[in-house]
């Protein structure tokens, strides 16, 4: 095959800039040819005895080609030329114009108007076949070696999966010229799977041959073409990828990946890959009922959780979306994230503080916002406890004063975003956020709303958590510090997070504070350990010892408390407390408790 290619090249490289012409030209001189040769085989009778015949025999099907290849769409581009699927329309259409021909041509015989022999149509029928097959079978050969990418200028790399993923991703790296990837092995631990060949690359053994293979192969990589990879497998992968000696890249979840994949969704692993929780499923249609045509007001939204979730609802249609932070760069960042530019000049964008009482009214009354998000908020656990006062005003008050405004305005829908710090609070942050949620329980019980608190714990890549702070200390060159050898937290991804909390505020109840399923809890110095082993191999661990306000161990639900997940089976539902707020900061000391009672006091005595 490559040398006939070799000895058509000049009419090849001609032809391959001109696809409008091929395969369409192409078929319909091959219907003449193989006629022709037909009648020739058939060494029967004279040729030239029967030439206007066989003219109009010919003729006859070039016409059917033309015109049954365009109306099944051979000749629109719907197929990539020689795809399973093009052969299977080409087929219908040489079956259709053969069967013309042959009975065609044995009516004509019958009436003696022809004495064209039936057989020489139908061996020149099946000689049509053969090389319609053959031509595109040459074409598709040479348009791959074009596209294929020198060997030498990309990474060797060995694909683990045989599967769907497999082939499409050692498909991608052969057809795109500007491949970084080369493909030069295959492994899989399917034993069904050995003897597999996808597109000249063979399945050469199991994870378990990944040295070997490497080492015969030269390779420089491996890719994980497995999409439904659960965080054993890819921790097991690195670590012999490692050992290989091989940089090792992954595909996004199954549900992260939109359409066919392609090279572009190639990338490291991470460390949400590493904690493989599963996928979040939310009820769209009661999300969509309580957000769609409603005015949303959104506190924090330049922050992690905040910016997220502005993007999040917005898509669920709301008829007007106001985004309030303090922090005038933060909505840039957010605004540029949602339209792909920043011009600050839409009022959808509005700069305020949630500590000025007066502000929040005059801003409800303006805007008439008829669901409230409340994730603005000090969450830093050690700088609140060395300036409790700020976590009081922001957390506490901040909070208060969006209450008040929310029940003067007529929202409808009021959900407070809190933390695990807040079950049994041991911190300021911890108790300045139980504080809010007996807040947000309180206005419940005043105005028999859906007023709701939605608790978890940390985000993974929100500003200010472990995982930046790690990237960062790798980045500088510094040690990886941990507080504590033992130390656990709960984590879960942004988005993750982000869709439990709209799911919280459609199925929330008056007063009650929704608790996210945080999966197994994550000892810290493991995830710092993921970090070195994938990034940084002779990085250190330093202890630091908990701080001030510490938990070794976080909990999703106090003592007093008990969960029930009632509508979603990622969701807990518990009845917030509604009792004193100011008795919420007992743990920080009476001081403490005595400062918020007095701010409380001061905006009751106010109204």
């Amino acid at each position: 095959m490559s040398g006939f290619a070799a000895l058509f090249k000049p009419l090849l490289d001609w032809a391959y800039t001109r696809p409008h012409l091929f395969p369409r030209t192409i078929d319909l001189l091959v219907w003449p040819v193989a006629l022709v040769l037909g009648a020739i085989l058939k060494l029967v009778f004279s040729v030239a005895s029967t030439g206007f015949e066989l003219i109009i025999v010919c003729a006859v099907a070039m016409v059917l080609q033309a015109a049954l290849g365009w109306a099944i769409g051979i000749y629109k581009h719907r197929w990539r030329v020689a795809s399973f699927d093009e052969v299977m329309a080409l087929g219908a259409v040489w079956s259709m114009v053969t069967i013309v021909l042959v009975l065609g041509n044995y009516a004509a015989r019958q009436t003696g108007t022809t004495d064209l022999p039936t057989t020489a149509v139908s061996i020149g029928a099946l000689t049509a076949l053969v090389l319609l097959g053959t031509v595109r079978a040459v074409w598709r050969r040479y348009w791959e070696k074009n596209r294929r990418p020198e060997a030498e200028n990309c990474e060797r790399t060995i694909v683990f999966g045989a599967g769907e993923g497999g082939a499409q991703m050692i498909k991608a790296m052969l057809l795109d010229p500007d491949s970084i990837y080369f493909p030069v092995a295959l492994l899989d631990d399917d034993p069904r799977k050995q003897n597999r060949e996808l597109d000249g690359v063979s399945v050469e053994g199991t994870r378990e041959d990944l040295a070997a293979v490497a080492k015969a192969t030269n390779a420089d990589t491996l890719l994980v073409a497995v999409p439904t990879a659960d965080a054993s497998l890819i921790k097991d992968l690195a670590s012999r990828a490692r050992q290989a000696d091989l940089e090792i890249r992954v595909l996004p979840s199954a549900t992260d990946l939109v359409g066919k994949m392609t090279l572009a969704d190639v990338r490291p692993p991470t460390v949400d890959d590493l904690l493989g929780r599963d996928p979040v499923e939310i009820d769209l249609e009661s999300v969509v009922d309580y957000i769609r045509g409603k005015r949303v007001l959104i506190t924090g939204a330049g922050g992690s959780i905040g910016s997220e979730l502005s993007r999040q609802v917005r898509g669920f249609g709301p008829s007007e979306l106001y985004l309030l932070d303090r922090d005038e760069s933060a909505l840039h960042g957010v605004q540029l994230s949602m339209e792909g530019r920043a011009l600050l000049d839409t009022d959808m964008l509005v700069v305020a503080n949630i500590r000025d009482r007066e502000r929040m009214f005059e801003l409800f009354e303006k805007y008439k916002p008829e669901v409230v998000f409340h994730t603005a908020a000090l969450k830093h656990l050690t700088l609140l406890e060395n300036h409790p006062e700020e976590g009081m005003k922001t957390n506490t008050i901040g909070t208060k004063n969006l209450l008040d405004a929310a029940a003067a305005n007529g929202v409808e829908r009021f959900v407070n975003i809190s933390t695990d710090k807040a079950a049994d609070p041991t911190s300021v942050l911890g108790a300045t956020k139980l504080a809010a949620e007996r807040l947000t329980a309180q206005m419940a019980e005043e105005t028999g709303l859906p007023f709701v608190s939605v608790r978890f714990g940390n985000v993974l890549g929100s500003r200010g958590s472990v995982l930046p702070t790690f990237m960062g200390q790798i980045e500088q060159g510094k040690p990886l510090t941990v507080t504590d050898p033992g130390v656990t937290r709960y984590f879960m991804t942004i988005p993750e997070a982000v869709r439990l909390v709209v799911q919280a505020g459609a199925i929330g109840g008056p007063g009650e504070v929704l608790i996210l399923d945080m999966g197994e809890p994550v000892k810290i110095v493991d995830l710092a350990q993921q970090l070195i082993d994938m990034l940084s191999p002779h990085t250190k661990i330093e202890f630091t010892g908990l701080r001030p306000g510490e938990k070794m161990h976080e909990i999703l639900i106090s003592k007093t408390e008990s969960g029930d997940a009632k509508i979603h089976p990622r969701i807990s539902h518990t009845m917030g407390d509604p009792s004193s707020p100011s008795a919420a900061m007992e743990a920080c000391g009476p001081a403490a408790e005595a400062k918020v009672a007095e701010m409380l006091g001061d905006l009751t005595s106010a109204k």
